[in-house]
């Protein structure tokens, strides 16, 4: 990757080249010595943090508390889901020594906690009384992506959350599934500007161990759909090998129903990809670390006093408008190499003022979104919160014009190849037979991304075998 300052290349020409420079440049993440892992800086974790905070109020909001699991599960734990632990197993690190020892059982580093969580469920939960019990737990995960990384895309380590919820009936189960991914949906869509498309994935593509599972699916700019989050009922395939069961209210014993779910730091990088540019990070004002930067311009001593004096009039303005707020007081750095260097960390709003705006009353006011820019009096200052929020708006809409404008439907198996190559999402019509999905996933390179829940199925062929169809699912090619 080029060493030299700002992006090098065009999203439109290297798409990929230009989300690892844009991760780096603008100082989200950086590659750490083992292959396959990244490490967070302050911005990127910023991010995170502002995901988390308003995921944990709504998870709370539903009687879900947080938890701690250990990072060790050991093998003779993982075995007694043999389906699950198969799906998991080629991906799986394994500590086998402690110290020069060998430690006998060996112990795995947790690709996901469902047997970990499941064996003290089934401690805990005796009766009616215990349910439902809802736990989130905010760790990472460690899967063996080493051939092909990108960062917050695919990793060896990743931060998410995964939530584990245990119930009475089967009923109250899939209600849990639902609301958990409504709360995915308004998050990514309200917080980080991004629309998606919520639905099923089909058996084949189905968490391993689930019943089903329910995903939201996003649109990425070259293309490809990346999965922001899912949601699954696991019935009670996991409480019988696991043993959690109930007493009820009439003190017959029952297997229990359960539920999991995850989002993880993937959808950072789906931000990223999204809403990018040339110039670098694009940030919705939600989660930016910074909304606003503010830039004093003077180019003497005594402009330099006026200046400071208002800038800090507005900084405090805005700071009591719980506005995160910063001044760049560099002085060794032009205004200009300032405004670049903003620009590339995606600041949604910076605010620009001199000598000739103090005369005025004013501030120069630039959207990082749009490249705008207009005059902000002074005694308009309090309206930036506005400003922010109209950003938030306009960058929501043109990710959804982006996603309406690359989704369309095909009728016959060479449309949906030849469309393929350009990008995009695709409904076509389909048997339900895994064998014709296998087929296109294997000549194509494109998968059921989601069946979509308001997908209705029309009296149609299969797009690949030409029998009759029985759903119409959304294809793709992925991340």
């Amino acid at each position: 990757m080029s060493k030299e300052i700002g992006i090098t290349v065009s999203k439109k020409d290297d798409f990929s080249e230009w989300y690892t420079q844009v991760v780096l440049k603008a100082e989200l993440a950086d590659y750490a010595p083992v292959k396959g892992l990244i490490v967070l800086r302050p911005d990127g974790y910023s991010i995170w943090e502002s995901i988390k905070s308003v995921m944990d109020q709504k998870f709370k909001k539903e009687g879900i508390r947080n938890g701690f699991l250990p990072l060790l599960i050991p093998e003779s734990l993982l075995s007694k889901e043999k389906k699950h632990f198969a799906g998991f197993n080629p991906e799986a690190f394994w500590v086998t020594l402690s110290g020069n020892n060998e430690i006998g059982d060996r112990l795995a580093l947790r690709p996901t906690s469902e047997t970990l969580a499941y064996s003290l469920y089934s401690k805990w939960i005796k009766s009616w009384r215990d349910l439902p019990l809802k736990i989130n737990f905010w760790n990472s995960a460690l899967r063996a992506e080493i051939k092909s990384t990108k960062p917050f895309i695919r990793n060896s380590e990743f931060l998410w959350q995964e939530g584990h919820t245990v119930h009475a009936s089967k009923e109250e189960a899939e209600n849990e599934v639902m609301k958990i991914l409504d709360i995915y949906k308004d998050t990514v869509e309200g917080e980080l500007a991004i629309p998606v498309i919520t639905g099923k994935k089909s058996e084949k593509e189905k968490f391993v161990g689930a019943v089903y599972t329910t995903t939201m699916e996003s649109l990425m700019p070259d293309g490809k759909a990346l999965q922001m989050g899912t949601s699954h009922f696991l019935g009670q395939n996991f409480a019988k090998p696991f043993n959690v069961k109930f007493s009820d209210k009439d003190n017959v014993e029952n297997f229990a129903w359960q539920t999991s779910w995850g989002v993880s730091w993937r959808v950072i990088g789906g931000m990223i990809m999204v809403h990018g540019d040339d110039k670098g990070l694009v940030l919705p004002p939600k989660v930016a670390p910074i909304q606003v930067v503010i830039i004093p311009i003077y180019y003497s001593e005594e402009d330099a006093k006026k200046v400071a004096e208002m800038v800090n009039e507005i900084e405090k303005r805005l700071l009591t408008k719980k506005i995160r707020v910063h001044v760049d007081r560099r002085n060794e750095l032009t205004p200009g190499f300032k405004f670049h260097d903003w620009e590339m960390k995606g600041i949604p709003l910076r605010l620009e003022i001199g000598p000739k705006d103090i005369a005025k009353q004013k501030v120069v006011m630039a959207k990082r979104f749009n490249q705008e820019k207009s005059d902000l009096s002074f005694d308009q200052i309090d309206d930036v919160q506005l400003v922010l929020d109209k950003i938030q708006g306009e960058m929501f809409s043109a990710a959804k014009k982006m996603l309406e404008e690359n989704t369309s439907k095909v009728t016959n198996y060479e449309q949906l190849k030849s469309k393929l190559e350009k990008g995009g999402l695709f409904y076509a019509p389909w048997c339900g037979k895994e064998v014709c999905e296998e087929k296109i996933k294997e000549e194509t390179g494109a998968d059921i991304r989601v069946i979509p829940f308001d997908s209705k199925n029309e009296d149609t062929k299969c797009v690949y075998c030409k029998e009759k169809s029985v759903v119409v699912p959304i294809f793709a090619r992925g991340y």
